[in-house]
């Protein structure tokens, strides 16, 4: 690295830093401000709550990450433009794209770090987060509630429909299997209950009433059990009240696998959740060449305007990832591209700004 591109990778890195440190502080402050009642009344010690607002640093960086670099690279290149230095630069025969090398080097760097905030740091601290605001914050801490009639389809045509599922996700209770040929049923097996063999990975239905369709005809059987070999298994029960904000990133694609597979339906709020792990990490990088081209010319406002256009910039993308998503999450657009959509915007708009930069 040259020793230019190395002392403009460092002013990014601290302004990125400094940006990141005071997000993460206002949103702390903010937060206190907002549940000091909470914290009194609950007599929530100085390390219960410090515990509780370091867990949610990764999630808070990875959200305002896009606006902390956007304000870095444009708080950097606004600098070496109005110290006249970016003049200098030009006259030595430096160009837009070898100006853009150490900020896009900081990108990437930004990005494998979000990254793994996103699949793995992030839902590993979701949970206790979770768990504490529901417990001290929100009040919500009611126990939770079995999950009833549940319709999953299986292979071979079969649907499978469950009354109430244990707390132990081993034991249904009010079971029926029924199995189609094309549109036509052709048996149907209930049972009040049925339990699951860890040791043969089966379903013993208990109790099984079963009838058989022949086409006019009908054939009825009671047997005092049954085994049944199903996709569906404990976990899979067990993951339905998982949020998709505490599953990593190989957990949710084989939650999302399983439950298609078992034939839930609704599943696009956690198909864009899932999308949403990459494609925000993403943001700080596409939103690279916005910034620093923007910044690359003096401007009559000086630092002022340049800060409040990186503002505006950046909660500006951040409302329109929420918006898309709840699109997504509606079923109005397809969840990968409700996922992607703001990039690709902020990527063409990048892109018009960076051509205009050039000439």
């Amino acid at each position: 690295m040259k020793i230019l591109d190395r002392y403009i990778f460092g002013q990014f890195a601290k302004a990125f830093l400094f940006s990141s440190l005071v997000f993460v502080c206002l949103f702390i402050l903010i937060t206190v401000v907002e549940r000091l009642d909470a914290i009194m009344e609950n007599h929530l010690t100085v390390q219960q709550v410090a515990r509780f607002f370091l867990l949610t640093v990764p999630s808070t960086i990875l959200i305002t990450s896009p606006i902390s670099t956007l304000l870095a690279s444009i708080l950097v290149s606004g600098k070496l433009s109005t110290s006249s230095e970016l003049p200098a630069m030009r006259s030595a025969g430096i160009n837009m794209r070898q100006l853009l090398y150490p900020f896009l080097l900081g990108g990437v760097l930004i990005l494998g770090m979000n990254l793994l905030t996103a699949w793995w740091i992030a839902p590993a601290t979701f949970s206790e987060t979770h768990q504490f605001d529901q417990r001290y914050f929100i009040k919500a801490n009611a126990p939770a509630k079995e999950n009833q009639n549940l319709h999953l389809r299986e292979p071979d045509n079969r649907i499978v429909s469950i009354g109430s599922v244990a707390s132990n996700y081993e034991h249904l209770n009010d079971v029926a299997i029924e199995t189609f040929s094309g549109a036509h049923l052709t048996s149907r097996s209930d049972s009040k209950s049925m339990r699951y063999n860890a040791t043969t990975h089966e379903w013993i239905m208990e109790k099984v009433a079963t009838r058989v369709f022949d086409g006019e005809s009908e054939t009825f059987l009671v047997e005092p059990s049954k085994a049944v070999r199903l996709t569906l298994s404990p976990a899979t029960l067990q993951e339905l009240n998982l949020q998709p904000d505490e599953m990593n990133i190989l957990r949710h694609y084989r939650y999302l696998s399983e439950k298609q597979s078992a034939g839930f339906s609704a599943l696009e709020p956690s198909m864009v959740s899932f999308h949403n792990k990459t494609a925000m990490p993403f943001a700080s990088l596409i939103i690279l060449l916005i910034g620093v081209p923007l910044s690359a010319k003096k401007k009559r406002g000086g630092l002022a305007s340049e800060i409040t256009i990186a503002l505006f910039a950046g909660f500006l993308y951040l409302g329109l990832q929420k918006t898309v998503t709840m699109a997504g999450n509606q079923g109005a657009i397809n969840p990968m591209l409700a996922a992607w959509l703001p990039n690709l915007l902020f990527l063409a708009v990048g892109y018009l700004i960076y051509k205009t930069a050039l000439d």
